[in-house]
Order: C-alpha cells, then structure tokens, then sequence
C-alpha cells in the first residue's frame, strides 16, 4: 500500500534518502534537534526499507526484537522473541505515524542523480519526481536495498519463473512445483523450512555451508506483554541484558577466534539433532572457523533439507537451461521455478554510483581502486555535506544494526547542529583523518575471523578487503561517535554572493 507522500520542494536544508530505519530515524530525530527544513525521499511507496521489500515466506529477523527496535521508541507489543517481517514493518509505520514527521517524506520518489556544486555549496538532487537543492544530503539507503542476481551462463533463458528472494512473487503458486533455491545465506534458510511442505521437489544450491544455531524464540506471554506496556523499566531490563550477552560474541570475533568455540558446539550440536543421514550431514558440516561468515539461526532449517522432496546440490552450477539446472558433474535437473538467494550488493553499493563530489566523480569512481572507505562510516573526502548511515566498515555480524544507526545519527545530528551554530556551510573530513581511521580498521580486521577464519563472504570487497564489518565491541562505536569532532574536518563559511566579493574560503579550518 502507498502511502500519501509529500511534494518536492525546490529547496531544504536537509535531505534524506531512504524510508527505512536509518532514514526514518533520520528524520525523527533531525526533527527533534530543530533542524526541521528536511525531506525524506524512499523510492518504494512507503515506511519499511528492506523491511517493506522483503515478504519472502518465513521472513523474519535473526536479532532479537527487543534490540531489533529504536531505543527511543520501544515496541511493548512484539509477540515473539524474534519479530516476523510484518511485525518489523508495522512496528515503523507505527513510529513514523507517532513522530508527527510522515508529512516530510515523499514516497515513489527514486534519486537519480546528486552532485554538488562548489559555487554555491549545495547539493543539487535529480529524482524521478524533480529536482531538490539542499545544503546536507544524508543517505540511509542501506547495504540490503539492491538484490544481487548471479552470473549464471544461460539464466536469461529460463522460461519458467525466476525471482530473487528480495522481490518475492507472490502470484506464483508453489504447490507442487519443482522449485531450485540458490544460495544457503540467511534469506534461504528461512525460505527452505517455509516452502518445502507444499513443493513436490525442491534443490537447494549450496556454495558453502553456514553455522546455524538454534533459534531460541518463543511467543511472549500476555504478563510480560503488560510489564513491557506499564512497566517499562521492564522493557528496557530486557533490552540491555540482550545487547551484552550479544557483546560477548565480539572477542570470539576480533581478538581470538578459539573463544567462539562454544557457539562452534553449539552449531555443530543443532545440526547432529536435525540431520541424521551422515552423508548429508558432511555436506552441510562448515570447513572454516565460526563466525568467517554470518552465523545463522535456524530450528527448522535443518530438518527440511532432510525431507524427502529436498535434494541438497553442492556441485557447481555449469548454466541454466530452459527448464533446468545444469552442475559441472553434468547432472541436469528439471525445475519450474528458480529462486535466487544470493544476497545483496553490500561492498559495492549501487547508490555510490549516483552521488558526484566535487570534482564530479562518483562515490563509486572513488572507491574503485581501494574499496569503500571513509570517515567514521559516515563522512568522506572530496563530498562535502554527504553523512551516510551504515557506510563502510559499520556492518555487524552478531547484534543489532539499530545500535550502530543511532549512533551514527546522533552523530550527524551533531554536525548539523554545530555547523548551524557555527555559521558554516561546508564540511568534509581532512585526508590525513581519514586515512587514518581506515588504516587502523584494516590493520585490526588481520586479526579477526574475517580475515584469518578460512572462508569467503559477502563481508570482502573485489579486493579481498573487509570494507563492510566493524572491528571492535559496538559499545568502543558508540563513544566515538559520541560528539561531532569538528577538529577532524575542514568547515568552510559561507561564499560570498554575487553581490559581494567572491573570496574563496574553502578549507578553512576551526
């Protein structure tokens, strides 16, 4: 359902991409700092992000819903312990409703060009409802907002129905369909238990085998549902507990991997307890350390790949047919419907792509060469006035990303705020800064998991580096977010007009 959307200004002092958590918090609490001269643009019709997009069956979140929500807005009616895609959904239509701040943001509303112009210090934004100038842009697209389809030879040829799990097609019927899944990521996972009942057949392409632990949900009582709603002391008590004891997987992580060999036993415990047959259990059985890659939650997963109608497939895909799929061994395997799982364009972020700095390259021309990197995760050299959200390096493998979002947005609710009561139109952090932030992140990763942990992920960019994780406890994130460093960055006043001389004053430094 589309919701009803704002015009498109001429100009704003602030502009948001993206209706999903990063840019509904965005707004909420740009609103409550009094920088209320703001638009939030989302292409979609509506509140959600990747929490609208993806309606995959099973779809659910692996963080648990007191952590998976805004500190600010707590949510006392979430039924289970892990919330269910729709929940998540109505729970931040319910939050943009409340926060007085849903007629600043314009639906259907897709950026497709952003370039800043040095002359008069502003953002120039073309969308596909018009153009929009505004002096900041902050972006809070997301890393999980663009579906990556694999490269498959043939698989524009398939003449049967094929979609990613990100565009689930819900007028296609399953029932009784020979069905292939590619991919055993977090999406597929969920999916594989969902469907697996109603198909005749079902192949399940795995590339690498994850962990998965169990999933310890379960449905919230009606008393604790009342203490959540009168008690909120209660609310907040559950909330902290979990965020530590999801802290506790970081020195596992970062530091010493052997310290994560717990959750290992853990894995390898609810696998022997789902899979019976030993040959299928040496395939799903991971070869590399816990944690290289992102640690599912599963109850059901496992008994579904034992079930009669499923057939696991490890061989490589050679190419896809008309009506098949094709291995390397040179098995061809019939099917009706493909579903591709394969996750998103998380390292080279497609939006990068769109925004233009002051030279006129691109996020993604300046990326090429080294990767993502910026300052912080938020502010990059050569983009004046660009704060992202979930930018490089502020991924998480083990907690919630609200943590990091709202870190991130105090932080850049911080530098509006300064540069208001400074009087200064432009900023961007100096070089030597931000290299040296990215240097000491890629000097921690060599130790981590990631790094040493023997496997490949979506974690690792085109060069082999860990451009998307946060390398420390989210805790260590937070405080260094805790105040905009305008010492780190070169602020420029405002230009003179046409009226008045026209002395350049960029870099000056506070």
């Amino acid at each position: 359902m589309t919701q009803r959307t704002a015009p498109l200004p001429a100009a704003v002092d602030h502009l948001v991409i993206g209706a999903g958590f990063a840019g509904l918090g965005a707004a909420i609490k740009l609103a409550e700092a009094g920088e209320d001269d703001f638009l939030v643009i989302e292409k979609d019709g509506g509140i959600g992000g990747t929490w609208r997009a993806n309606t995959y069956p099973g779809a659910a979140c692996d963080v648990p819903s007191q952590l998976y929500s805004y500190s600010f807005a707590p949510n006392p009616d979430w039924s289970m312990s892990f919330s269910p895609q729709p929940e998540i959904e109505a729970y931040l239509r319910d939050v943009a409703e409340k926060s007085g701040t849903l007629d600043r943001f314009s639906f259907d509303t897709e950026l497709t060009d952003a370039r800043w112009d040095e002359s008069d210090q502003r953002w120039h934004v073309t969308t596909s409802r018009g153009e929009v100038v505004a002096k900041a842009l902050i972006s809070g697209s997301g890393g999980l907002s663009v579906p990556k389809m694999p490269e498959i030879d043939g698989i524009e040829t398939f003449q049967g129905e094929v979609f990613h799990s990100a565009r689930w097609d819900h007028d296609v019927d399953l029932a009784g369909k020979r069905v292939a899944i590619i991919g055993t990521g977090a999406s597929s996972i969920q999916i594989v238990p969902a469907i697996q009942p109603d198909v005749a057949q079902l192949d399940v392409y795995q590339r690498t085998a994850p962990y998965v632990l169990p999933r310890n949900d379960r449905r919230y009582t009606r008393l604790e549902r009342l203490l959540f709603k009168h008690v909120p002391v209660v609310q907040k008590a559950y909330r902290t507990g979990i965020y530590w004891a999801r802290e506790l997987y970081v020195p596992g992580f970062v530091w010493n991997p052997a310290l994560a060999t717990p959750a290992k036993k853990l894995a390898l415990a609810n696998l022997a307890k789902g899979i019976q047959d030993p040959e299928l259990r040496a395939k799903v059985t991971p070869t590399y350390q816990v944690g290289c890659k992102r640690i599912l939650i599963s109850n059901t997963y496992y008994p579904a790949l034992a079930a009669d109608n499923v057939d696991l497939v490890t061989d490589p895909i050679a190419k896809v047919t008309g009506n098949a799929i094709v291995t390397a061994d040179g098995v061809e395997r019939p099917i009706d419907v493909l579903i591709v799982a394969t996750g998103f364009q998380t390292t080279e972020q497609p939006i990068a792509e769109l925004i233009h700095g002051r030279d006129g390259a691109s996020l993604s021309d300046v990326w090429a060469e080294h990767g993502m990197a910026s300052y912080k995760g938020t502010a990059t050299r050569g983009f004046p006035n660009l704060f992202q959200v979930v930018g490089a390096n502020t991924g998480l493998g083990h907690t919630s990303m609200v943590f990091m979002i709202e870190s991130q947005l105090a932080y850049i609710v911080d530098a509006l705020t300064t540069m208001r009561q400074r009087g200064v139109a432009a900023v961007e952090p100096q070089q030597a800064v931000q290299d040296e932030w990215n240097d000491d992140i890629q000097r921690r990763m060599k130790r981590t998991v990631w790094s040493t942990g023997g496997c490949s992920s979506w974690y690792l960019d085109a060069h082999g580096k860990n451009t998307t994780l946060w390398p420390r406890a989210t805790f260590t994130f937070r405080k260094l977010m805790s105040r905009f460093d305008a010492e780190s960055y070169d602020l420029a006043p405002a230009k003179a007009t046409s009226q008045h001389a026209t002395t350049q004053t960029e870099g000056a430094s506070a």
